[in-house]
């Protein structure tokens, strides 16, 4: 039997993940995931750690009061506070597109420019303010925060054991940023998955995922492999004209709760 085995969140783009146990979702997916982001200044221009491998080791933890904790080594934790929809808007890019959203402040933006090195923003995207998906894939209305390109991603845990054992190592799946992971499947069978169910909720498979240098960074140290793994046995195993694809990108049909454990139907 199929079953959702793992459940992750990632509440700032690029910034180390969640382990939840249940979650709730609404129109952009998992909850609180991946609606803040850090931003270059002067240009907008949106950071992760591709450019910035040193986000695998901040930490951004949804708070109580609806905000986020950041912490990171040798850097106390810092409260951020919730902006409002309209509040001090600032004019970002992500990928190709451009939008506006609230900025978290001056106390919130000294605190990542520290981090980072640089002068950085930190912004958020309400449920009103998200973008569209990639053109081309899924439905013309579905929406996504400041995922790449979709609000959800699934991986086998049977996938990841293949690879590992193709690289010859074992392989973290936090390397590759699920939200979602499933037990009981083959190796790559949800690259066949065109729709599925979780308990009361039905998702549609819109994408493989096309792999980047990110995959190479160790989750837990942010580390760079030297043998640029596993992305160098993806490109050589999994090559597609997109990329090398790992994992399928997902929308849900619906809001709902997803808990570990639940049972997975596929409907097509």
């Amino acid at each position: 039997m199929l079953r959702l085995s793992a459940l992750y969140r990632y509440p700032l783009k690029s910034a180390r993940g969640e382990v939840l146990q249940g979650i709730g979702l609404d129109k952009l997916g998992l909850e609180g995931d991946r609606r803040w982001m850090l931003v270059d200044e002067a240009s907008g221009r949106f950071l992760t750690q591709r450019a910035e491998a040193k986000m695998s080791q901040l930490s951004a933890l949804w708070n109580a009061s609806g905000g986020l904790t950041l912490s990171a080594p040798g850097h106390s934790a810092i409260d951020v506070a919730l902006p409002g929809s309209d509040d001090d808007l600032r004019g970002v890019t992500i990928w190709r597109d451009t939008l506006r959203v609230p900025d978290a402040g001056e106390e919130a933006a000294r605190w990542v420019s520290d981090f980072i090195g640089k002068p950085t923003r930190l912004v958020q995207v309400p449920l009103d303010r998200a973008r569209t998906t990639q053109a081309g894939y899924g439905n013309d209305d579905d929406q996504v925060a400041f995922a790449d390109g979709f609000p959800l991603l699934l991986i086998g845990e049977a996938s990841l054991q293949h690879l590992s054992q193709a690289v010859g190592r074992p392989l973290e799946m936090l390397r590759f940023r699920p939200n979602l992971v499933i037990e009981g499947s083959e190796a790559y069978a949800e690259d066949g998955w065109k729709r599925i169910r979780i308990g009361d909720v039905e998702f549609r498979v819109v994408k493989s995922c096309s792999r980047c240098i990110l995959t190479t960074i160790d989750p837990q140290t942010g580390e760079r492999s030297a043998d640029r793994e596993p992305l160098a046995t993806l490109q050589k195993t999994r090559a597609q004209a997109d990329g090398a694809m790992f994992g399928q990108n997902l929308v849900n049909d619906s809001n709902g709760r997803l808990d570990v454990g639940m049972p997975v139907e596929i409907l097509e």
